[in-house]
């Protein structure tokens, strides 16, 4: 039994001093050195305003950290329990349910965006086909549960529901068209040469654990969610952090009528430019939120807004950077080609219906 108390002790001393090397990593990560080289500079330039800055930021961060919390809970039990594993289940049967099945997986699924592209590679070097993967691939970066929570935080329950509904409606354009496109003879080959060893997300699929949903009872499940919770909670917070120092700015220094000008109609250019803008300005899926609600704050169309939303958490720079070293040409084309047609055909309609 001492021993057994030792070992317990011991790990976690061992938790304590890798959580203790993440809060020092956070510190000379890249983000947080931009964001406090931003505050001093802020500081230096208008130093009443780096003040206002801090306090919305904290203001905003203690708004929002019941659902930072709730969404850290369910991912880190997935992880732990194991269902994270279940995907795997959903890649079986006829092509067609399998699209549908994975476009609703995909808009549920708790990976991290660091999983989905050797998940994707995991999936096809193991057989599946691109139909249902690409389905899967279109709707995962859009919403997870994390993701979800959040977006009711900042944007409202409302815009939350549709654009859960927009990222499964994404994944079943995508599918579906690459399903009739295969018809046709196109994607025979969907990958790079020498790219399908997985990754972080690939050993999930190719080797999935018993699900425990008691995750408690073992030390390593316990281990696992303390891990998974200390992880995105550093994750989340810098990133929040980040975005709503840049919303606060922004409110600051941009005039409402400008927003307005630009893209606060409901018309089809105003949408089809939030779409195009949405590529390049998108920072994070976290960050994205925030920045979108103040936009909409200060004269944003909604609908404009989700087609920011959508259209950026899919084809991003480091989205698409990434799915370019993954895939072949066409098959990088037609992510491309399916991301922007649903993101405006999705905005398009949640301008129609709100």
């Amino acid at each position: 039994m001492n021993v057994f108390g030792i070992e317990i002790r011991s790990g976690r001393i061992e938790n304590q001093q890798k959580s203790n090397g993440k809060l020092m990593q956070l510190f000379k990560d890249r983000g947080m050195l931009t964001f406090l080289g931003g505050l001093v500079l802020l500081s230096w330039w208008d130093a009443q305003q780096s003040l206002e800055s801090i306090r919305f930021t904290v203001d905003n961060l203690v708004g929002i950290a019941p659902f930072i919390l709730l969404s850290i809970g369910l991912t880190a039990y997935a992880k732990s329990t194991g269902a994270d594993g279940l995907i795997a289940r959903v890649f079986t049967g006829k092509e067609p349910t399998m699209i549908i099945l994975a476009a609703l997986m995909g808009g549920l699924s708790p990976f991290c965006s660091c999983g989905v592209i050797p998940l994707i590679a995991a999936l096809l070097a193991m057989g599946v086909p691109l139909a249902p993967v690409m389905a899967f691939w279109l709707a995962s970066p859009l919403m997870d549960p994390s993701m979800f929570f959040l977006t009711a935080g900042t944007l409202g329950m409302e815009f939350a529901v549709f654009k859960t509904f927009s990222a499964v409606t994404v994944g079943l354009i995508g599918g579906f068209g690459t399903y009739v496109l295969m018809r046709y003879g196109a994607f025979v080959y969907p990958l790079r040469e020498g790219v399908g060893d997985g990754g972080c997300g690939g050993g999930t699929v190719r080797n999935p654990k018993e699900v425990a949903w008691n995750f408690w009872q073992s030390f390593e499940r316990r281990r696992l969610f303390s891990k998974n919770a200390v992880d995105n909670f550093l994750f989340l917070g810098k990133w929040m952090m980040i975005a709503f120092f840049l919303e606060s700015i922004m409110l600051a220094y941009i005039p409402a009528q400008t927003i307005t000008q630009v893209i606060g109609g409901d018309d089809w250019l105003t949408l089809l430019s939030a779409t195009a803008v949405g590529v390049p300005a998108y920072l994070n899926g976290y960050a994205a939120l925030p920045l979108v609600g103040g936009l909409i704050e200060q004269g944003m169309a909604p609908g404009a807004g989700m087609c920011f939303l959508l259209a950026g958490g899919v084809s991003s720079i480091p989205a698409a950077i990434a799915v370019w070293a993954l895939a072949r040409p066409p098959v990088f084309a037609a992510y491309l080609l399916f991301a922007f047609v649903g993101a405006f055909s999705l905005g398009s309609l949640y301008s129609f219906l709100f």
